[in-house]
């Protein structure tokens, strides 16, 4: 088996040095403010299992890029200039590596959560259930 050249650990520590980390405190503090948008890059499957954080917004990480460009198809409108985004994932590698991806797209208010939704989760912080999707009617 070949050995990487650039192991995953090593993506994630240059990663750190492009972009800037918040901790859950600060963090929480920022809940509610209409200028900030927390975002879930997790699979739905762990959203669904663990619940996500109040009001945040689930973008997945293999569609973030295009969610966040405005000249992609996929664009989504919450990805509007002027506002803060707190990206979190389980335990901060996947958001570290959306943060700093972002902010090479020229995001400049782009931060991750240190210690991800498990750090978030341990210090009893508030956790909701996952919303219902949009496009699909209630099930009853």
């Amino acid at each position: 088996m070949a050995l990487l050249k650039k192991p995953v650990k090593t993506l994630i520590a240059e990663a750190e040095t492009r972009c800037e980390g918040i901790d859950a405190e600060a963090a929480q503090a920022r809940l509610g403010d209409a200028n900030t948008v927390f975002v879930d890059v997790r699979d739905v499957r762990e959203l669904e299992r663990e619940g996500m954080i109040p009001g945040a917004f689930h973008a997945p990480r293999g569609m973030l890029e295009f969610w966040v460009d405005p000249e992609s198809p996929y664009y989504k409108p919450v990805f509007v200039e002027g506002k803060t985004y707190i990206l979190y994932c389980a335990v901060d590698w996947r958001a570290t590596l959306s943060a700093a991806a972002l902010s090479g797209m020229g995001m400049e208010k782009v931060l991750h959560l240190r210690g991800g939704f498990s750090e978030w989760k341990k210090a009893g912080r508030p956790v909701g259930e996952k919303p219902a999707h949009r496009d699909k009617p209630e099930q009853r």
